[in-house]
């Protein structure tokens, strides 16, 4: 197992705990912890640099605006003087009109090697840091941080997570920016090794620096001292270009079957540097970056593939579907139409192209398509499904019957034609069909939520209630549940329980950036804040 695979799969172990809120919290400094606590003293000292610059560049941006934009990038900054100490030493912001330079700090004994910090807050299966060109340039890492708290003047403590960190050279970018997720960070653990044997590596330009790794159980390392002791016991003698291209390959292909995408592009990157003309590890590569939502990335390797080999179906299928994710909907069409005139006989593009020609209005296309599939696979019930609420959306008769026949247990097609009896004004019919599909699958949250719906348009506010509080049992960040049943309990005269769900689904709408139902439910609590007040005064 080289060092990148291994940090990886100690990411992903970090990334579980962070969900449940296992950490290591260390706070002496210098060594590694997973979490960092910034508060009292500390952040007023901060507040007070961030004031600062933001009295300096008044002229030229909001003043508040540049405080929060200071303050985030200072608190992310806090971390990582914490965990390395004097390893490293600070770029020193007066002595830069402007900021600084993209580089955050450089190590202490070598200035020639750059950190650049990057600091967010957001949900973790959400958010991502972003990297310039310039900055992959200047620095030799990029360390991500994760900010728990919404970052704010009046906020009195911050929980930072260090979310990980990248070496540059694992980034391919000469012009513009490019934006990675938490998935693809290495684990932090890891950095302050990494940073010592890139500054050996630098003084002592003969020693090689690509280790294979014996296999290692999985564990988690919480000191500096522990991955070093793993990484520089790792040495092993080079295999041939074919023998280790394979074995990276394997691996790859390891990793991808048991879900481990990150690690599967880290081999597929490895084994490409050994093969860069493989049209196969390109295409792998792009079933990796699809599966971890970097569409991008994974657009750039169907091309390449595409490139390599022109007659590929396959490759034209999966473009398709990563332009579709990024809603690119034309390009998508165009090529889900070149894997059909290449291989017409397969069901799943014409599937493909129906749902992209849906999305723009095409809804005849779309019914044209999905009964070419049927033609081809007749049990295929998505088609089936599908063309229903295309010939719905037609005016024509839904046909969700055959997909529910060829497969009683779509719990998805009950939905959906519950949906269109809702939609028609057969409100109890929908009950039926939504109570068909929580019984198929009971933690079915959008079934509950669509079943209070049309329980509150018969006015049975009990059972409305129920359903939206099971949905959000279910989906605790389900703001248009918590939303729907504060209108109900308004209707219920209970404004209290009201402000109590509007406030919790403002909560998920500022996190989620639904703008636009942000402001409608903070007028919806301004409304009964106020009305509150004037009874008071009238009592």
């Amino acid at each position: 197992m080289d060092w990148i695979t291994l940090l990886r799969s100690l990411q992903s172990d970090f990334i579980k705990r962070l969900t449940s809120g296992c950490l290591l919290h260390c706070e002496t400094e210098g060594q590694y912890s997973e979490l960092t606590i910034i508060s009292g003293e500390r952040l007023k000292a901060l507040r007070e640099f961030c004031w600062q610059m933001a009295e300096k560049y008044k002229r030229v941006l909001p003043v508040r605006d540049v405080f929060i934009s200071y303050l985030k990038g200072k608190l992310g900054e806090e971390v990582v003087k914490e965990r390395l100490a004097d390893f490293i030493t600070e770029v020193d912001y007066e002595k830069r009109f402007g900021g600084d330079g993209n580089i955050d700090f450089t190590l202490t004994s070598d200035p020639s090697i750059g950190i650049e910090v990057k600091s967010r807050h957001g949900r973790i299966d959400r958010v991502r840091w972003s990297i310039s060109s310039e900055e992959v340039e200047k620095n030799a890492v990029v360390v991500c941080i994760l900010i728990q708290e919404d970052v704010s003047e009046a906020q009195s403590e911050y929980h930072l997570f260090l979310a990980g960190f990248l070496p540059t050279q694992m980034i391919k970018l000469k012009t513009g920016k490019i934006s990675f997720g938490i998935e693809q960070l290495l684990y932090g653990g890891g950095l302050w090794c990494y940073l010592e044997q890139l500054q050996y590596s630098i003084n002592d330009s003969s020693r090689q620096q690509s280790p294979i790794y014996n296999y290692l159980p999985k564990q988690e390392i919480s000191s500096k001292s522990t991955i070093n002791q793993v990484i520089k016991s790792s040495f092993q003698p080079e295999s041939s270009d074919e023998d280790l291209n394979l074995l990276y390959v394997k691996m790859g292909d390891k990793c991808f079957e048991k879900g481990e995408y990150a690690n599967a592009i880290n081999n597929y990157n490895q084994a490409l540097e050994v093969n860069h003309g493989d049209v196969n590890l390109y295409y792998k590569r792009g079933l990796s970056h699809y599966q971890i939502g970097d569409y991008e990335a994974a657009i750039a390797d169907y091309s390449q593939a595409i490139q390599i080999n022109l007659q590929d179906a396959k490759f034209y299928n999966k473009r398709g579907l990563a332009l579709y994710q990024l809603g690119r909907l034309e390009e998508a069409i165009n090529d889900y139409t070149q894997a059909i005139r290449i291989n017409p006989n397969v069901a799943v593009a014409y599937k493909n192209r129906a749902e992209a020609r849906s999305h723009i209005g095409d809804n005849q296309g779309a019914i044209e398509d999905y009964t070419q599939a049927i033609k081809i696979n007749p049990h295929y019930a998505d088609a089936y499904k599908n063309r229903g609420i295309a010939r719905y959306l037609l005016g024509s008769q839904p046909g969700f019957p055959q997909a529910i026949k060829i497969n009683p247990q779509d719990a998805i097609a009950y939905k959906k034609r519950g949906n269109a009896r809702s939609d028609l004004g057969d409100f109890e019919g929908a009950i039926e069909d939504y109570t068909q599909a929580i019984q198929i699958n009971p933690n079915y949250a959008d079934a509950y939520y669509n079943r209070g719906n049309a329980r509150s348009d018969l006015r049975d506010f009990e059972g409305a209630i129920e359903d939206y509080t099971q949905a959000i049992q279910i989906n605790s960040n389900y703001g248009d549940a918590y939303y729907n049943r504060g209108n109900i309990r308004l209707e219920m005269a209970d404004k209290q329980g009201a402000i109590e769900d509007f406030q919790k689904a403002t909560d998920i709408y500022r996190q989620e950036g639904k703008l636009e139902a942000l402001k409608d439910t903070r007028e919806r609590i301004l409304d009964l804040e106020i009305e509150e007040s004037l009874d008071i005064l009238n009592f």
